[in-house]
């Protein structure tokens, strides 16, 4: 069985409960732990839902809120649904499978 896993990203959901409402806060918080990005990079980073994040950003996050990676990404993990198909049974053909062949060509000479 297939599982289907995705994940939450909640940066300003805890940035708010440190009173840290705006990514502009953050910019100069993450330089003075080495993490030089622009504040439009911070921006998306707040706003949007990172697909790669490196660790040293993260561990500078959980740095300046106080907080674990666990706070800032929630999993949810749920079995992917098997496909059936429109039959019910995929190993038997419709039973009108012969009305559905081709019929031959009849080629008639120039006239």
């Amino acid at each position: 069985m297939k599982r289907k896993v995705g994940y939450t990203w909640r940066l300003r959901e805890v940035m708010a409960q440190h009173q840290i409402f705006t990514a502009t806060e953050l910019v100069p918080l993450l330089r003075e732990r080495g993490i030089d990005l622009s504040a439009s990079q911070v921006h998306r980073l707040v706003s949007g839902t990172p697909e790669r994040l490196s660790l040293q950003v993260m561990a500078a996050l959980c740095d300046i809120l106080s907080c674990t990676p666990a706070d800032l990404v929630a999993t949810t993990a749920e079995n992917a649904g098997v496909r059936k198909t429109a039959t019910g049974d995929p190993s038997t053909p419709p039973s009108n499978v012969a009305k559905l062949r081709p019929r031959a060509a009849r080629i008639l000479p120039d006239a």
